[in-house]
């Protein structure tokens, strides 16, 4: 045995970890192997996303409607749980921007924001996100989030940026907003009262935003130019939310700004580790949250799976959808003991984390014990620190989430996709967020439904003096004047037995010479037992006007179930073809 074949060929032992515990304790694979040259880039991806994710944290909960601190919560021991139970080795969890404005919107109702009992219900929130992910998980029902298409996410996103970024205008302009049922109503009342702007914490907001987007699109290129090394210029570029933390608190503080300008401060932070919580168990209270919790979950789950799956391609490395939804299911139920909120993996955070060298659960690791320091040493620091500044950071981090890129291919590909698209973004906008959601996949399923209930039916005919057939409006083929080919591009089911059923019968009255029929069903995938009727009933109305019925290219999958049903022998066995070609040999059309 060679060297290179010790180390490529897994013996039994390890195969049996990598299925067994390993699949579903995914630290064992990375733990029991870490290598000491993967440690530089975890640490380094640790520190990074800690910067970034420590104000985030903060305006992310204001976002939310709750104290600064549950946000840091919240990026603790969900992190840690994550680290160790995800099947993405890159994916950065804690607060996100969607999953605070759900939370907002699902519990703002029941609650006054930032009181005791809100935060109570932000808990209970975060347990009912927690067993529904972890059912789904370990169920294996990662496929139901399918029902969220991409053009539905997008319309979503889309308009969730748009209602983030206009719930963070008032603390920008410096005066409030007070919350009202419909978001048009936010945008008339902000429009009336430009008058009561404080000046001063509009500049506050607006350099802050200047020096982020300056950060974040200019600095890089600079510091290219003046030659140094792009180790270094990651962790500075992306120093942006601390830096523009540390220099406004500095302001506020020395010139005493909340108090000679009224610039509105976070105030008290308290210090020290998160206490253990409990969430409330009264069953009416998880009715009314349910719904809040499955948009959460879904939402929530989308938004990580694809950012995982994306970064993990370019390593060449596998995400485990289902282990995915153990592992989320598991750091909000940290997140409802360690006093946070719902949690879920941000986009930009973890591409960040993956550029920093990110290679195992350790990054998160590392982030975690590093906000587990700043909440015990630091958070006396941002007593000063204007709310304009958390705005201003939630501001520029969800200006990415209007998908420009979508609309625009959704348009030119697909016009009913695009429909989905525009009726989830207006609803969001006009009804509201959940709501919102649940309008565009009811579009999406009622769309799929109109689409699929008119399959596509070809009438084809033989190219040249090949085997292939094709369709007779698209090619030039040969046709025999006994012998109508058609075949049926989609499954079929309860919604396009009569489309299929009435579109047959009217080809065969057109061509009256026409004496035997073959259905090829190289595209059916499934016939359900609607479409098993349908095909029986066809048969007898074919057989009335003399026209003999043969199936070519049937699936092995559909044939069995034809088979098991006596279909198969009632139609006569001889009357099924492995191929087009064979059948129109038989029927001496070639």
């Amino acid at each position: 045995m060679t060297v290179s074949e010790t180390h490529t060929t897994p013996t039994p032992a390890s195969a049996r970890r990598r299925n067994g515990l390993g699949r579903y304790l995914p630290f064992l694979d990375w733990l029991l192997h870490y290598r000491r040259q993967d440690l530089t880039g975890d640490l380094l991806a640790g520190i990074i996303v800690t910067i970034m994710l420590v104000p985030q944290s903060m305006a992310y909960a204001l976002l939310a409607g709750l104290p600064p601190q549950v946000g840091l919560y919240a990026s603790i021991l969900p992190l840690i749980v994550y680290g160790l139970l995800g099947s993405s080795r890159v994916l950065a969890v804690g607060p996100v921007a969607i999953v605070s404005l759900l939370v907002a919107t699902g519990i703002s109702p029941l609650a006054e924001q930032g009181g005791p009992e809100y935060v109570q219900l932000a808990l209970t929130l975060a347990l009912l996100v927690g067993i529904v992910q972890l059912i789904m998980g370990v169920v294996r029902l990662g496929f139901l989030v399918n029902f969220l298409s991409h053009p539905v996410l997008s319309g979503f996103t889309s308009a969730a940026a748009i209602v983030i970024g206009f719930s963070q205008v008032k603390h920008v302009l410096g005066f409030r907003v007070p919350r009202t049922e419909y978001f048009y109503q936010r945008v008339l009342y902000t429009l009336n009262h430009l008058g009561e702007t404080n000046l001063v914490t509009l500049v506050i907001g607006l350099g802050s935003i200047g020096l982020l987007l300056f950060f974040k699109y200019k600095l890089g290129g600079l510091l290219r130019r003046w030659g140094l090394k792009e180790t270094l210029i990651m962790p500075i570029t992306k120093s942006a939310p601390l830096v523009v933390v540390l220099v406004s608190t500095l302001a506020v503080w020395g010139f005493r700004l909340h108090e000679g300008a009224g610039v509105a401060i976070v105030g008290g932070v308290p210090a020290g580790l998160p206490p253990l919580t409990m969430p409330t168990l009264d069953p009416g209270i998880w009715q009314l949250l349910l719904p809040t919790a499955l948009a959460i979950s879904f939402v929530g789950f989308m938004e990580s799976i694809s950012v995982a799956k994306s970064l993990a391609s370019k390593r060449r490395q596998k995400v485990d959808a289902d282990q995915e939804l153990v592992a989320l299911g598991a750091a909000n139920l940290a997140a409802t003991f360690t006093g946070g909120y719902p949690v879920t993996g941000g986009f930009s955070r973890s591409v960040v984390n993956f550029a920093a060298g990110a290679q195992t659960g350790l990054a998160s690791i590392v982030t975690a014990l590093l906000i587990a320091l700043t909440v015990i040493f630091l958070t006396p620091l941002f007593y000063f620190l204007p709310k304009a500044v958390l705005a201003a950071i939630i501001l520029v981090a969800v200006a990415n989430l209007f998908d420009f890129k979508t609309v625009k291919h959704t348009w030119r590909y697909s016009k009913a996709d695009f429909a989905s698209l525009v009726v989830t973004f207006v609803a969001v906008l006009a009804i509201g967020v959940e709501k919102g959601i649940l309008a565009g996949v009811a579009t999406a399923i009622l769309l799929f439904l109109w689409r699929t209930s008119r399959p596509h039916i070809a009438v084809v005919g033989r190219v040249g003096d090949s085997e292939h057939f094709r369709n007779v409006l698209r090619h030039e083929v040969q046709t025999c004047p006994h012998v109508l080919a058609i075949r049926v591009d989609q499954s079929l089911y309860f919604a396009n037995t009569q489309y299929l059923e009435t579109a047959i019968l009217q080809m065969v009255a057109d061509n009256p010479r026409v004496k035997h029929l073959v259905l090829i069903f190289s595209a059916v995938n499934f016939v359900d037992a609607s479409a098993l009727e349908t095909l029986e009933e066809l048969n007898r109305e074919l057989g009335d006007a003399g026209v003999t019925l043969y199936f070519a290219e049937v699936k092995g999958p559909v044939m069995d179930r034809l088979k098991a049903v006596g279909f198969v022998d009632e139609i006569g066995p001889e009357r099924f073809f492995l191929s087009t070609h064979q059948a129109m040999r038989q029927l001496e059309c070639v």
